[in-house]
């Protein structure tokens, strides 16, 4: 059965790639205590994420129903790991929750989670690595590897409140009719500009998302330049 390996919540700090600002939360640390998360609002609206405890300090680009919570696979961590030659502890990339047995970016645009007995999740739109991803792990052309690597983690809204746990068990409780996945979705955001009429008709990816696809698909083909965004 799929799990949830570790929640981990973020220690602001300063950040190197935006000294002008009031720092970043990337730096995520897992937890050893339930965890409640709520959905935190619309973006640029507070100061935090979905989960409570965890800062977002960049309003601008991060947080919001949205992006209320971000997950990524212990197993991908894993061959970044063997590529890169170095450990990656979970949390590394950021990510509220670190998972195991769970396909995060095969999975469909509007797929629900249930993760314990109290919380529903909704995958929403992938992960765009920005400028703060990029210093946090010091890596040369780190935003261009990720993106060619096509996979992003899958950012996530909160359907129904409640507390988590590592240890906790994962389960797909829902997949939608189309054929969108968190991979396809970011290929289409970022490497292949012919996928993007893909996006228009998906009801469940962010109506920003939506447009920006209509809009390329017309008088602005042109994929997203890594880091254009920072979502």
């Amino acid at each position: 059965m799929p799990l949830l390996l570790s929640v981990n919540i973020g220690r602001p700090r300063p950040n190197p790639a935006k000294p002008d600002t009031a720092g970043t939360g990337i730096d995520k640390r897992p937890v050893d205590h339930p965890v409640r998360l709520r959905a935190p609002g619309p973006k640029g609206t507070g100061l935090h994420s979905g989960l409570v405890g965890d800062a977002v300090l960049d309003t601008r680009h991060h947080g919001g129903d949205d992006q209320a919570v971000y997950a990524y696979g212990r197993e991908v961590l894993d061959r970044w790991e063997q590529e890169l030659g170095r450990t990656l502890s979970n949390g590394s990339f950021g990510e509220n929750l670190t998972t195991s047995g769970l396909d995060v970016d095969g999975a469909l645009i509007g797929e629900r989670w249930r993760i314990g007995e109290e919380v529903l999740l909704e995958v929403s739109v992938p992960r765009i690595p920005c400028s703060t991803f990029a210093a946090w792990l010091d890596e040369r052309r780190w935003m261009h590897r990720f993106t060619a690597a096509a996979v992003p983690g899958a950012y996530l809204r909160i359907i129904e409140p409640g507390e988590i746990r590592g240890g906790d068990p994962i389960t797909v409780e829902h997949r939608p009719a189309h054929d969108v996945t968190v991979e396809r979705c970011f290929r289409a955001l970022t490497l292949d500009a012919g996928l993007l009429p893909g996006l228009v008709d998906i009801a469940e990816l962010p109506e920003d998302v939506r447009e920006l696809a209509r809009r390329r698909t017309g008088a602005d083909p042109a994929p997203y330049a890594p880091g254009d965004d920072e979502a």
